[in-house]
């Protein structure tokens, strides 16, 4: 059974990594905004929707579920 520090180190670096994609996929959709282009369809308006959702359940400290079911669903509704 790992530590908690355990568990942090063994996937620190991915989980970095991750977080930084979703920052440049919001950083990329708010710069092709503001070159004029249209602010997206329904669809991709409700998926970066989700997204920003998804970024709420994570920050939260003591969430009522656990966190991967509550992606799981948001994410199926999607």
């Amino acid at each position: 059974m790992l530590s908690p520090e355990q568990v942090v180190d063994a996937s620190f670096l991915e989980a970095r990594h991750m977080l930084l994609e979703i920052a440049a996929l919001l950083d990329r959709y708010d710069a092709a905004v503001a070159r004029g282009a249209e602010a997206g369809s329904p669809v991709a308006t409700a998926k970066l929707a989700a997204l920003r959702q998804a970024l709420g359940v994570l920050r939260e400290p003591d969430p009522p579920q656990d966190r991967t079911v509550a992606l799981l669903e948001l994410f199926a509704q999607a």
